[in-house]
């Protein structure tokens, strides 16, 4: 009997030990945090606006890859310079995609548009699942930001990508912006690999989500959303369905549009056709 009481003791002390480090825990700062690396392509043609391009979840610099240079191509094809961001995954960048800080990137695209062939009045930012709620994130918080192509994006600050999920992915003067911190419902949809599943629970977290909500309000940006309609990753279309709502909810005066392309996650990459309409129509002539 004491030796089962025992056995007991020792497992209550060491769940209490296992809630204890998941309550309070948080990781350190990477020893590469506030670090972005970009690679800047330039045409021949003077004053170009420039597009700046970031990746997601996979990290890395993916606009910088031979998969994705027909399109960055034709970028520079159309007269514009294209700036390829990494923000994190990268041998000189953070790690994970954790408390990435957003006055670095503004730092580093405003010194990229200091090009003698830039013409750095004109700024469009391009993004992609969590590269597409980091693009609303910075429009909202800076004013020299003209046009922003969010490609299955959020209408939330999501947590960071650890293990822990108790930090946010991004920082603004130092500061973490406001996420949404998730309760322990969502470890058996991760654990089954349910990314949707464990989104949207996130999402019913009513007081958490209206501090997490990005103030897209503030941008002084023309806005592109492209969502997909079987999203598999995250509700795409109906966070982009939100932020065309709090756009129109606060009058917002800029140009915004919202298209739900048919199909899963990747399925609005394929159509750039439209985000060329919208900065050859929203962008370039305003």
């Amino acid at each position: 009997m004491k030796k089962l009481l025992k056995i007991a003791a020792m497992l209550l002390l060491l769940m209490l030990g296992i809630y204890i480090f998941l309550e309070y825990y948080r990781p350190p700062l990477d020893k590469n945090h506030g670090k972005i690396r970009c690679t800047l392509y330039v045409g021949k043609s003077e004053n170009q606006p420039l597009i700046v391009g970031f990746g997601g979840s996979e990290g890395g610099n993916p606009w910088e890859s031979n998969y994705w240079k027909p399109t960055r191509d034709e970028f520079l094809k159309r007269g514009y310079a294209f700036l390829a961001v990494e923000y994190f995954g990268g041998k000189t960048t953070a790690s994970n995609l954790d408390r990435i800080s957003l006055n670095a990137i503004h730092d580093a695209i405003i010194n990229a548009a200091k090009h003698a062939q830039i013409d750095a009045s004109k700024i469009a930012i391009i993004g992609g699942s969590k590269g597409g709620e980091l693009v609303l994130n910075l429009a909202s918080l800076y004013s020299d930001i003209d046009a922003v192509v969010a490609i299955v994006a959020s209408n939330v600050t999501f947590p960071a990508l650890t293990v822990m999920n108790n930090t946010s992915s991004w920082t603004y003067n130092d500061t973490e912006v406001p996420f949404i911190l998730p309760s322990y419902a969502i470890i058996p949809y991760l654990l089954k690999g349910d990314r949707l599943g464990a989104f949207q629970l996130m999402l019913l977290e009513e007081e958490s989500v209206k501090k997490a909500v990005i103030p897209v309000e503030k941008m002084n940006a023309s806005v592109l959303l492209l969502s997909a309609t079987q999203d598999e990753e995250w509700p795409s279309m109906k966070m982009s369905e939100l932020v065309v709502k709090r756009l129109r909810e606060n009058n917002y005066k800029k140009y915004y549009n919202h298209i739900a392309i048919s199909g899963g996650h990747t399925e609005p990459l394929k159509h750039f056709d439209i985000v060329f309409d919208f900065l050859d129509n929203h962008f370039i002539n305003e």
